[in-house]
């Protein structure tokens, strides 16, 4: 069968399936009540979600077997959804960091890299999204916001006596919104992440570059000239906001998208520049 036709199958599969999910979002109109509503366009948000997270694709939980160091842990949302992920647990940490990942990504794909911050004394905490790979629930923007307000008052409780956030293209999006609902942190890395989400339907309210703090030094924002899924333009604006609020700004041309990177010693860079970072923000 020549490439052309696994095409055609494909985007045959893909146009019934979202006609399919269409058709199963009848109800979705009547959803404006409750813990999981649409803010993004009552069939947009969910269909979008939908996608994404056939992107991500299932756990492959075998894929970490051999990574030292780890737990399963679970965290009940305010409406008792049950979102699970993993620990990497330091011997002696010298504070936590609570990954967010893409939209397109689950957790089990990212530990083995992030490692490297266990390696330098960091408790690293990684959650699937509501809806996502082992957690329960639906995906939607709101809630999935509230979830991760409620992780980093939950980790913030712990004793930690530094509390960073790394937060991957979407993941960015989600933590500059908790960081606008005043949660407490003491830096955070935002990796590719857009200046708006308004253009795909969601109100102003949930734009990123909206929740920059006045005081961004202990911010650092990082954008790469290949990146084809979120480009410097799309993040132009969050930058120029960032920058004249003293955050930190690294741009390398050889970066493309998070985990996306053409060369392994490229992603390896790019993981060294966020732990150097947090290692820089460790110093009393």
């Amino acid at each position: 069968m020549t490439g052309s036709m696994h095409l055609t199958i494909h985007l045959m599969i893909l146009f019934i399936g979202v006609i399919f999910m269409i058709d199963s979002l009848k109800l979705v109109a009547a959803e404006g009540v409750g813990s999981e509503q649409t803010v993004c366009g009552a069939l947009r948000e969910p269909l979008a979600f939908w996608l994404w997270q056939r992107m991500a694709g299932r756990p492959e939980e075998s894929s970490i077997a051999h990574v030292q160091n780890f737990q399963s842990i679970q965290f009940i949302a305010r409406d008792g959804v049950i979102l699970s992920g993993y620990k990497l647990a330091a011997r002696v940490p010298r504070g936590y960091i609570l990954v967010a990942q893409g939209n397109a990504m689950l957790v089990d794909q990212l530990i083995v890299d992030l490692e490297l911050f266990l390696e330098h004394g960091f408790d690293v905490y990684l959650y699937d999204y509501r809806g996502y790979g082992l957690s329960e629930g639906k995906s939607r923007l709101a809630t999935i916001i509230a979830d991760y307000t409620d992780i980093v008052a939950h980790l913030n409780s712990l004793g930690y006596t530094r509390r960073f956030m790394y937060g991957i293209s979407m993941g960015g999006v989600i933590l500059l919104n908790v960081v606008g609902r005043s949660a407490s942190f003491d830096a955070a890395v935002i990796d590719s992440s857009p200046s708006y989400i308004s253009n795909y339907g969601c109100p102003d309210k949930y734009n990123p570059m909206q929740h920059l703090p006045q005081d961004s030094s202990h911010i650092m924002i990082i954008s790469g000239v290949r990146d084809l899924i979120v480009s410097p333009i799309q993040m132009a604006e969050l930058i120029r906001i960032g920058a004249s609020r003293g955050a930190h700004i690294f741009r390398d041309i050889e970066f493309s998208h998070p985990f996306q990177d053409r060369l392994p010693e490229i992603h390896k860079r790019r993981l060294n520049e966020v732990t150097r970072f947090f290692i820089q923000e460790s110093v009393d």
